[in-house]
């Protein structure tokens, strides 16, 4: 099982020496990947950093650990462009990116951005086929709903081809999310509770079966808070989701209003009391 950290962007803010020295540190203690979120505009005006920009940034500042924003919201933005930005970041980072995307559940960023939020499902599954498509190929023929492309591609291309794209899925998903991450993602973001996972995980390999694809392709990932109400139990969660068989895992050392040091510090104990349990 691959263990990364969630990058605590909200609580370090504007300090971008300690978002910086928390990146480096995680990579040298061995996790394997930074989770950032995303946000655009919002009547909640929460702090995130843009993702892609700020992976771009840590790309020249770290060696091997893998970048995952998670999730990008995709309707909303340009398609093509969003191609185009991952292809540089993987290129800058080496062949490190991995993109977590999503159809947020914020209709008023929708409004802001001037999209459908009812036909987001749908567009999404189509983001993701064009998507493939711009990273894989030189010249690209499509034709759908929202994009027309008689024959053009991005230059230069990614590392990898394509660049591996993973979903969010929450609590009772719909027949429209099941389908998405069983025929066109590479790996889901687990966001339900350990009784609720294997229901869901099933649909999934149902619906990848139905398309030909081996489900144990498709990667899972959880994630666990090491602060906060769920602090004195998060090695029991660690060690439950060990025995699920999820490929990955994601430590959040955030929602404690730690400071920098302090967030510095539980890495280290966490990578440590982690090493003990033979779980990295």
């Amino acid at each position: 099982m691959k263990i990364g950290v969630s990058l605590p962007v909200r609580e370090l803010r504007n300090d971008i020496p300690a978002i910086v020295a928390f990146a480096q540190l995680a990579e040298q203690l061995g996790f394997t990947h930074l989770r950032v979120p995303d946000q655009i505009l919002r009547p909640n005006n929460r702090h995130l950093h843009e993702p892609l920009t700020l992976m771009a940034y840590l790309a020249a500042l770290t060696k091997k650990i893998e970048l995952t924003p998670s999730v990008i919201i995709l309707p909303v933005r340009q398609t093509i462009l969003v191609a185009k930005q991952a292809a540089e970041i993987d290129i800058l980072s080496g062949g490190r990116l991995r993109l977590g995307i999503g159809v947020g559940g914020s209709e008023e960023e929708y409004h802001f951005m001037r999209e459908n939020y009812k036909t987001r499902g749908k567009k999404c599954d189509e983001q993701m086929k064009l998507l493939k498509a711009l990273w894989s190929k030189e010249s690209v023929k499509f034709s759908g709903e929202w994009h027309n492309i008689p024959e053009a591609g991005i230059n230069p291309l990614p590392i990898q081809r394509p660049i591996p794209m993973w979903i969010g899925a929450r609590a009772s998903p719909n027949q429209a999310v099941i389908n998405r991450i069983g025929t066109l993602s590479d790996g889901w973001f687990v966001l339900c509770s350990p009784e609720e996972f294997p229901k869901i995980n099933i649909k999934i390999h149902d619906a990848a079966q139905k398309v030909g694809r081996n489900p144990k392709e498709i990667g899972t990932e959880a994630g666990v808070a090491v602060v906060g109400a769920r602090e004195h139990e998060w090695q029991s969660r660690v060690k439950g989701w060990k025995r699920m068989g999820l490929s990955h895992l994601c430590i959040r050392t955030l929602g404690g209003s730690l400071s920098s040091k302090q967030h510095l510090d539980k890495l280290q104990e966490i990578s440590k009391e982690l090493r003990d349990m033979n779980c990295y």
